[in-house]
């Protein structure tokens, strides 16, 4: 099992795996067919989730998508596609599951291993319906989220978690600002840095102000000069500003590194026109400096709600493609007086910082401890029913910046279930039209046996996702008991009531006080109610739905690579027919099979263009059966050669042999002359059968099938080898020297040798060897 961190882009999206000790990034464009199948191609949906059909938004990316929107039955966006030859809306969860599926396959690809946990990056202005839809997506694509996490935090981990100097705990912590521009918007922090530790400060952003946002101003600029220079109107013709927008990303890119005038040439770009236009960065700038005086204000921001001034700040960290533009730099550098830093990879950076998170909270991984401190985006005020007046009471939990995630307990005094709305404080400030997060209804509230209101505790939570919850709720209830109630355990969690003394909840053991009064807390159910919330049951018809088109594309992929492969072969074999197969084959079969290939193009073209496997499959052992024959007898024509001669040298070998021991050659003075003799009759009968093929095959032309294979001569050199060599080359006996009592015996009865003195006649000692 695995982790992966996901970059989930506007535009492109990346994966980061945790192996190898470290971290490494896979890229995952998924934009590679856009210009070839506009309509049915979804891009830019990223800003989609959580948001109704009729959202503003929505309603202005519109124009500009090449594909249909839809609205769903519960009022949320659909993107209408054609699958399997059928127009159908995707719900945006859907849409996402699908790339997340996609983008889950390619890590376990590489990983060669199933992943299942991972997290998931988002942009630190969604609001809470916007990550719960991220999250649903999740589940659609068998993901297991362990967090959704603010990009520029990712960021930042990715950036801290490597520095071996950051100051001790003890110490003033590090202020670095992180500034990420991508795509589709602009999003700051500052953080405080400690060793093993991260903490934001702040944290601003324009969702408005991005890459696309410069491209917009060429395009715009462009299509205003084609309209005049050519008569053209671009934007009625959406492959033709489909790559207007491809060739003015890539003159801004130029732009970044060259200031002086670049050429845009577009050939066959609309009506069988090619158009041309030059622009240089002076011009550009000028052109978007609307969009260049928006830089400074989110910095601004984030020093004042931070407290700190400019020379607090230690470095200056920039990521995303659009902080490559030159002019987006210098504001930036502007502000702060200082220099800016490129110490990350503007494109990884976050993926990275999500997969080291990932691996953080895994059990599979033992990683360097690192805290992380994320905060709340917007304020979250609480409205409810007032007991003790008309109208309503209210309280703000959450303020912007607040530390998460975290937990708060607010208490009520009721008789009855109450109601409690969520929402963000100032609607204002978030990018979405609906302030509303959720209704919850606490349930099981009444009053007291005596009357008095209840004491309803009720804790809220910004959980590690950025999701705003409330987690439980539960009852003080009081009970009117006399006498010893030294049996009540802890786990009803009792108190007492002393005379003249407050209320005190005492967590002990057991009371052995006689008290008048037990104070029990029973927790309460909650019935939550959360704006744009999908039901489990939709979800779950989503993720059975994408199980079944996941199994539909496995066998679409498995149709389509039958039919490739009788494409290819047909591609493949008349290459080889006028190639090297001309020499193998006659007249009429070259005819026969240039017709068979030729019908079975067309019929691919055809009547074969949309059939199951099995006809394709079919169709390519047709093939094959007349194609066959041809492609072995060119096979063995060019591995015979080599077969024949490695058999003849053998013999020649074996043969040698033979001679040898009839030469009476020491070397072979072990064998036995009957097993030698069976070997010299095998060495014959396999060279009479070496010389037969060979003046048989040569008697053939090419274009006939040859009398002996290669696998024959094959088979013939195994039998030749297991029948001679372990007669040939069986080993000389091995002659043990003397033993102890031999020797003894030969010195008693032998004595010494003539001339000899008895200490000569012994035997030399046998070495002994010692094995470590």
């Amino acid at each position: 099992m695995s982790v992966v961190g996901i970059d989930l882009g506007f535009l492109n999206c990346y994966v980061a795996v945790a192996r190898s000790g470290g971290i490494e990034t896979i890229q995952c464009i998924y934009l590679p067919q856009i210009v070839t199948n506009v309509k049915n191609t979804l891009h830019g949906f990223k800003k989609m989730h959580g948001r109704a059909f009729d959202d503003p938004y929505i309603q202005g990316e519109r124009v500009k998508l090449p594909y249909e929107l839809q609205k769903m039955p519960n009022g949320s966006v659909g993107l209408k596609v054609r699958y399997l030859d059928e127009e159908r809306p995707f719900a945006i969860e859907q849409v996402t599951g699908m790339l997340l599926a996609k983008l889950k396959e390619t890590s376990e690809s590489a990983l060669k291993k199933p992943v299942a946990d991972c997290v998931i990056s988002v942009p630190s202005f969604f609001t809470d319906a916007e990550r719960r839809s991220v999250m649903a997506a999740a589940q659609v694509a068998g993901l297991n989220c362990l967090r959704l996490m603010n990009e520029t935090t990712a960021v930042a981990l990715a950036y801290g978690i490597y520095k071996q100097d950051l100051p001790a705990l003890e110490e003033k912590p590090r202020n670095i600002v992180f500034v990420d521009m991508g795509h589709s918007a602009y999003q700051v922090s500052v953080c405080a840095f400690n060793k093993g530790k991260l903490k934001i400060l702040a944290t601003a952003f324009d969702p408005f102000l991005g890459g696309r946002n410069f491209d917009e101003a060429l395009v715009d600029y462009f299509c205003g000069e084609f309209r005049t220079k050519y008569k053209l109107n671009v934007k009625e013709n959406a492959r033709a500003l489909l790559r207007l927008y491809q060739e003015s990303e890539k003159l801004k890119k130029l732009m970044s590194a060259n200031a002086s005038d670049l050429p845009l040439n577009i050939e066959c770009f609309m009506d069988d026109l090619d158009v041309s236009s030059k622009m240089n960065r002076a011009q550009f700038e000028q052109l978007c400096a609307p969009l260049l005086a928006k830089v400074e204000p989110p910095l601004r921001t984030i020093m004042d709600q931070a407290k700190l001034q400019r020379e607090d700040i230690s470095s200056i960290e920039i990521v995303g493609g659009a902080t490559r533009i030159p002019a987006v730099k210098e504001q930036i550098s502007r502000f702060f007086y200082k220099d800016i830093s490129t110490t990350l990879n503007a494109d990884e950076a976050v993926a990275r910082g999500c997969a080291l998170q990932c691996a953080i909270l895994s059990p599979a991984f033992k990683v360097r401890e690192f805290s992380i401190t994320d905060v709340v985006p917007y304020s979250v005020t609480l409205r409810w029913k007032s007991s003790y007046e008309e109208g309503t009471g209210e309280c703000e939990v959450f303020s912007k910046n607040h530390a998460a995630p975290f937990s708060k307990v607010i208490t009520f005094h009721k008789k009855e279930p109450f109601d409690l709305e969520a929402y963000y404080t100032h609607p204002n400030e978030i990018p979405y039209p609906e302030p509303r997060i959720g209704r919850f209804a606490i349930q099981n509230v009444g009053p007291q046996y005596d009357g008095d209101n209840s004491k309803v505790k009720v804790k809220v939570r910004v959980n590690v996702h950025g999701i705003f919850s409330v987690a439980n709720a539960s009852v003080i209830e009081k009970q009117n008991v006399e006498g010893d109630h030294s049996d009540v355990p802890m786990d009803t969690e009792s108190s007492c009531k002393n005379q003249g003394k407050d209320d005190e909840l005492v967590r002990k053991t057991k009371c052995y006080t006689k008290c008048q009064i037990v104070l029990r807390i029973i927790e309460l159910p909650i019935q939550a109610s959360l704006y744009k919330q999908l039901g489990q049951d939709l979800i779950n018809s989503y993720i059975e739905n994408e199980g079944k088109m996941m199994m539909q594309d496995k066998l679409e992929k498995e149709r389509n690579d039958a039919k490739n492969a009788v494409e290819e072969y047909v591609y493949d074999f008349r290459d080889k027919l006028c190639g090297v197969f001309e020499k193998f084959v006659t007249e009429e079969e070259s005819s026969k099979l240039s017709l068979m290939l030729e019908d079975t193009e067309n019929w691919l073209y055809e009547d074969g263009e949309d059939q199951s496997k099995q006809v394709y499959m079919d169709k390519l052992q047709e093939l094959r059966k007349f194609g066959q024959p041809i492609q072995e007898r060119f096979m063995e024509h060019e591995e015979r050669p080599k077969a024949l001669n490695d058999l003849g040298k053998k013999v020649q070998l074996l043969m040698k042999a033979v001679e040898a021991f009839k030469n009476k050659d020491e070397k072979y003075d072990h064998l036995e002359p009957a097993e030698m003799e069976k070997v010299e009759k095998c060495i014959s009968e396999a060279m009479n059968w070496l010389n037969t093929k060979m003046n048989a095959q040569n008697k053939l032309s090419l274009t006939q099938d040859p009398v002996v294979k290669v696998a024959e001569i094959l088979a013939k050199s195994k039998e030749l080898d297991s029948f001679c060599n372990p007669v040939i080359y069986k080993p000389k006996p091995r002659i043990e020297p003397p033993s102890e009592a031999q020797t003894k015996a030969n010195g008693e009865h032998n004595g010494p040798v003539n001339g000899q003195s008895g200490a000569e006649a012994k035997p030399d000692p046998v070495p002994v060897l010692m094995v470590d």
